[in-house]
């Protein structure tokens, strides 16, 4: 199960929250035929992808 959650800046986590990420730090991350594990290359892209759509969010 994926949970998503936006959090502004300058805002603070519950405890609950907190709690959250705490216990999923302990599971490892599972990989399916749905949701394969990317190859070094497929990484680099997703990150520079990522890079720019974040330049765009802040302009």
């Amino acid at each position: 199960m994926i949970k998503t959650l936006t959090i502004e800046p300058g805002q603070k986590l519950t405890n609950e929250q907190l709690k959250e990420i705490e216990e999923a730090k302990k599971h490892p991350i599972v990989f399916d035929e749905d949701c394969e594990e990317l190859s070094p290359a497929m990484m680099k892209a997703f990150k520079s992808a990522t890079i720019q759509r974040n330049r765009r969010k802040k302009a």
